[in-house]
């Protein structure tokens, strides 16, 4: 099935807030893999496929040549506490072509918080980052990506808002960030970080097993989103 890729266009402020009657209606955003439309809609200038009906939740993409990673990304409480913000993040993790393995909601103890920031332990910022990061839900992901950490963290934007917003106005600090501590999200920043920080958040997943197993599949480009659990699966397991 040959359709052609839509460039990538910039959602416009006003539309955030109406994607998930569209989701649920069976579409989807351009910027998610290509698929058999029936039919090409103009919403306040976004492009929306309709998909035919034995497609609906059917993500279908070309096959990928390179292994894919695997990185732990984090929607903060200040986020999370916003519905349409949590909305339109969820979204860009989809319209960034970043495959969906795991996600879940979670509320943390302060001493989750200050187990997982450990390594900052003694740090002016310690004290207010823990107590921030648990005081209320947050979300964690698990993403699968060719160069899944770089992509991801590009995507987050630096850690100080101030600077995103002068060097990535993009990135995702830049347009919801607050401030460095409330600066919307986490991501690893490499292999090693990535494969404690997923064991962290799913002790039931193992990394190693992922990659010997599921990741052919997933690279198999053949994948089906669940919407409830709003994860992606191979479309040989759906």
């Amino acid at each position: 099935m040959n359709v052609e890729q839509p460039v990538d266009i910039q959602e416009p402020v006003g539309v955030v807030g109406q994607l998930s009657d569209f989701h649920q209606k069976g579409m989807t955003t351009a910027g998610v893999p290509a698929v058999t439309a029936a039919a090409v809609v103009n919403v306040g200038g976004v492009f929306l496929f309709e998909l035919k009906e034995t497609e609906k939740m059917l993500v279908s993409t070309c096959r990928l040549s390179k292994v894919l990673q695997l990185t732990l990304a984090i929607i903060k409480p200040d986020a999370v506490a916003h519905p349409l913000m949590l909305e339109a993040l969820h979204q860009k993790i989809l319209d960034n072509k970043f495959v969906i393995v795991r996600c879940k909601d979670l509320v943390w103890r302060r001493q989750d918080s200050e187990k997982f920031y450990a390594e900052h332990s003694g740090r002016f910022f310690y004290q207010r980052l823990v107590e921030f990061m648990s005081s209320g839900p947050m979300r964690a992901y698990v993403l699968a990506r060719e160069d899944a950490i770089r992509h991801w963290r590009e995507l987050m934007g630096p850690t100080k808002v101030f600077r995103a917003r002068y060097t990535s106005p993009s990135s995702i600090r830049a347009q919801f960030g607050l401030t460095d501590t409330r600066n919307t999200t986490h991501g690893s920043d490499s292999v090693e970080s990535a494969q404690r920080e997923i064991r962290f958040f799913f002790a039931d997943f193992c990394v190693e097993e992922w990659m010997e197993k599921e990741e052919p599949l997933f690279r198999s480009g053949q994948l089906h989103y669940d919407h409830g659990k709003q994860i992606h699966t191979p479309l040989a397991q759906s």
